[in-house]
């Protein structure tokens, strides 16, 4: 049996994922694709000290920053640790809002193992996302449709993958769904000014944790190339230390660049007809998601 709790950022995911994980003495295993990296934490809104020692979260913290992990990568590990809190008899909780994450485990998609080629990708990132998507397109019509033209990152993987197995990424991908039950919970802000709102006070809040500490840092520590920092909250304060624009512009930008985010997100999740939408501003919103856990549970035994 797995829970699923995603959606949106900033609906309040992981403070439900607290509160129902501890009713059933549960694990989280997180599904965010930055969580994952060590020294990435403020602008990522990372699970805090006091949280963690509430509940515990795995596949947070787990990878060096300048190690990329592949969804492949990903997917093996939650795939484990779901095997082994199943052999336990715990019900773990997949908590986040990196979507292929939660669908390569729920769907169980099967994708080629190639991992990354520096080498190859600097070649390629070197031609232009434009000339890359055309090659993808000649090279792989099904993968190219369902890649967005300015989706550098997925470009890229798609073009590593043909040159690295001389086959198209969309022949080696299937689904091979896992046989647990499994209840996929979302979490949606249908006012759209209160979600603004709470984007806008989670931003200031970076300010006050020390987040323009935390991305110098890591530029020092990294170099200001490292793919990270060009991620949502790091690009940003990384154009106000190099000068280009303002602090007040900078914290602006990514207020108005996490709504476009939240926004992308939202479509995501919406299309899948398998969530079952509860609404983060219920006042009784764990009350709820309790009451149809306990009834999912009572269905499978």
């Amino acid at each position: 049996m797995l829970i699923v709790i995603c959606g949106a950022t900033a609906t309040g995911k992981s403070g439900l994922a607290i509160a129902i994980a501890q009713r059933l003495n549960s694990p989280i295993i997180s599904a965010d694709s930055r969580q994952i990296y060590r020294e990435f934490d403020i602008a990522t809104a990372k699970v805090s000290i006091p949280e963690l020692a509430l509940v515990p979260h795995h596949l947070v913290s787990t990878s060096d920053p300048d190690c990329t992990v592949t969804l492949a990568e990903y997917q093996s590990q939650a795939q484990e640790l779901i095997d082994k809190f199943h052999q336990s008899e715990q019900i773990p909780l997949l908590v986040g809002g990196t979507g292929l994450y939660i669908k390569s485990v729920v769907k169980g998609l099967k994708m080629p193992r190639v991992s990354p080629q520096p080498d190859l990708r600097s070649q390629l990132l070197a031609l232009g996302q434009v000339q890359c998507y055309q090659i993808l397109a000649h090279l792989d019509r099904l993968a190219a449709q369902k890649i967005h033209p300015h989706d550098a990152t997925r470009t890229v993987r798609a073009l590593e993958v043909y040159y690295v197995t001389g086959k198209t990424i969309s022949s080696q991908q299937d689904e091979d769904p896992p046989s647990y039950p499994i209840l996929q919970i979302g979490l949606d802000c249908e006012r759209v000014d209160l979600l603004g709102k709470r984007i806008e006070h989670r931003t200031q809040q970076m300010i006050a944790l020390g987040w323009e500490d935390e991305v110098k840092y890591l530029g020092a520590k990294y170099g200001w190339d490292l793919p990270l920092l060009d991620t949502l909250g790091y690009a940003e304060m990384q154009q106000y230390l190099q000068g280009e624009v303002s602090l007040t512009e900078a914290i602006e930008l990514t207020i108005v660049h996490t709504r476009q985010f939240a926004k992308r997100q939202r479509t995501w999740f919406r299309s899948i007809s398998e969530i079952e939408w509860f609404d983060s501003d219920d006042p009784i919103l764990v009350d709820r998601v309790w009451d149809r856990v306990q009834q999912f549970r009572s269905t499978h035994i």
